[in-house]
């Protein structure tokens, strides 16, 4: 390395690896090759315990030695690894190393946030987001306001397929700003907020002399949740950004880009330049997010780029949205898009108020897959929310008491879990991976086992494990949440792996689905090169496919 790196660019750089050691390819075969050669020198470090402790370690001993390898590399000597693997059928543990640590979980925090919804408010649960008529009807015209009462819908439609079913990218447009790859799903964004405007014309309106008016009172946006929920989100509370390289270098680059709502603007001063040289695109928002200017260069032979940008007000966005929409449809609205979302006309209740339109979501459960393939951040925060508005708060940490109860009935001890979100990327959240495992128990004991299992990524077929082991024996027989976090070391110009964890299933085939965590804290890369992560997140997964190979003893 040359010289020092700025801590601005270890952020940034950190960032990117954060994403990137989601989406990892193992090499084809890596899992089912021979054992690496064992480790020159005995490790020194409690990383490796060779006899049980007070806690129920079983040490390595039993262990896969290529698993036993990894966890030895020299790279590893000050970082702590946790592992549990049980029968859930039986409650045997099969390989237990500190079950009852702490250890920060990154995304694996999901499996609690999201079984918490999906229980509480049911698999089948639907958001039914209506647009009451609030004024006087005369015929085809109403003299008041059209208000549509966000209800926390996690897509509005904007990526439902025709069969109902929600759909996703294995590197999800929420993750496009920090690896590229990220793609975007065919559908219309605004495909709720269209099909509302099309009841309101179908219910006989044609006119409003009055206003639109988003309804956000369901729950009040938590800055300590980040990305935070709204109860109105339209593609994620984001506008896509599709660079396309131009037909020669020094040509412009093409520019596409979605939702298409005022008052948002966007421009491109993006150029392309020859096939192999660098493809750097930088993206600058002012006015409230309103004025998206694209700069850079694209290369020749680069695939399209995705970018993002935020919407800064998302109930102000969807105003317009839907003016727009009901001018498509038919409708005329006196009111000036352009203005505010004005609240303050909004009623007390709709009890007595004619509605005019509703959209109905698929259901949550639909969401859950979602929130786990392609680890929705912002999904996952929005349950917290969702649980808080059942006990009947708009305060969204009112749902942590809600996810409390709900794991002490499933029999999930939460007091080896620490959460102050529900995405698993706040500085507090912890979990032991006893807790982690208990929770997938859990689901393996109910009704909805398979959907369960099946919700989350699955090793070399789809999600974020989509690229992994795409060619060895554990492809299609480990379904597993990820998980990481990762940030800068400036005063030794590396990043700081906080954690690299994996949670989920292991297919052992005749009917048999073990339970498992595997993770490690404290580790870090050799410089501040993002893509030394990879190997890192390459070891974690790896042992995951392992365990799945490794035979054990009932």
């Amino acid at each position: 390395m040359s010289g020092p790196i700025h801590p601005a660019r270890l952020r940034r750089a950190g960032a990117a690896a954060c994403a990137a050691l989601l989406f990892v390819a193992l090499a084809q075969g890596t899992a089912a090759g021979t054992d690496p050669p064992a480790p020159t020198t005995p490790p020194s470090s409690p990383t490796a315990p060779s006899s049980p402790s007070a806690s129920g370690d079983t040490g390595l001993g039993g262990l896969d030695p290529r698993i036993t390898a990894i966890m030895r590399k020299p790279e590893y000597r000050n970082a702590q690894w946790g592992l549990l693997q049980t029968d859930p059928d039986t409650g045997r543990v099969v390989h237990s190393l500190f079950p009852e640590q702490f250890f920060i979980p990154g995304s694996t925090a999901k499996l609690l946030s999201v079984s918490g919804p999906w229980q509480t408010l049911g698999g089948g649960h639907r958001f039914v987001t209506p647009v009451y008529a609030v004024g006087e009807r005369d015929g085809a015209t109403l003299t008041g306001d059209l208000d549509l009462v966000a209800q926390g819908d996690l897509t509005m439609g904007g990526r439902t397929r025709p069969d109902g079913t929600v759909a996703y990218t294995d590197l999800d447009h929420t993750y496009a700003n920090d690896f590229p790859g990220a793609t975007l799903t065919p559908e219309n964004p605004l495909a709720g907020i269209d099909r509302l405007a099309r009841q309101v014309r179908d219910a006989g309106i044609t006119r409003v002399d009055g206003d639109v008016i988003v309804d956000s009172r369901l729950f009040l946006p938590d800055p300590e949740l980040v990305p935070t929920p709204t109860p109105l989100i339209i593609n994620d509370n984001l506008i896509d950004l599709m660079t396309t390289p131009g037909d020669r270098a020094g040509a412009a680059a093409e520019l596409d880009w979605r939702p298409k709502v005022a008052p948002y603007r966007v421009t491109s001063a993006v150029k392309t330049v020859a096939a192999g040289k660098p493809t750097a695109v930088t993206v600058t928002a002012t006015d409230g997010g309103t004025r998206i200017r694209l700069t850079g260069t694209i290369a020749a032979d680069a695939e399209p780029l995705l970018r993002t940008s935020p919407i800064g007000d998302p109930a102000a966005f969807g105003r317009v949205a839907l003016i727009e929409a009901l001018e498509r449809a038919g409708v005329h609205v006196t009111a000036d898009p352009s203005g505010p979302n004005p609240v303050a006309r909004l009623p007390r209740d709709y009890d007595g108020r004619p509605r005019v339109a509703a959209y109905t979501s698929p259901p949550y459960a639909q969401y859950a897959k979602l929130i786990l393939k392609v680890s929705h951040n912002l999904g996952a925060n929005l349950g917290i929310c969702l649980l808080a508005v059942t006990a009947d708060s708009n305060q969204c940490p009112a749902g942590f008491p809600v996810l409390a109860d709900f794991l002490d009935r499933a029999g999930v001890d939460r007091e080896q879990a620490q959460l102050m979100d529900g995405r698993g990327g706040n500085p507090a959240d912890r979990a032991t991976p006893q807790v982690l495992v208990q929770m997938l128990t859990y689901w393996q004991h109910g009704p909805d086992a398979r959907t369960f299992r099946e919700a989350l990524p699955v090793m070399g077929v789809d999600g974020l494990l989509a690229e992994n082991c795409r060619s060895c024996p554990a492809r299609g027989k480990v379904f597993a949440k990820t998980g990481a976090a990762v940030g800068g070391d400036a005063l030794n110009d590396r990043l700081a792996v906080g954690a690299i964890t994996i949670a989920g299933y292991l297919d052992k085939g005749g009917g048999r689905f073990d339970t498992f965590y595997a993770g490690v804290n404290g580790a870090s890369t050799p410089g501040a090169d993002p893509t030394e992560v990879l190997s890192i997140a390459n070891d974690l997964a790896l042992i995951a496919a392992y365990l799945q190979e490794s035979s054990s003893a009932p």
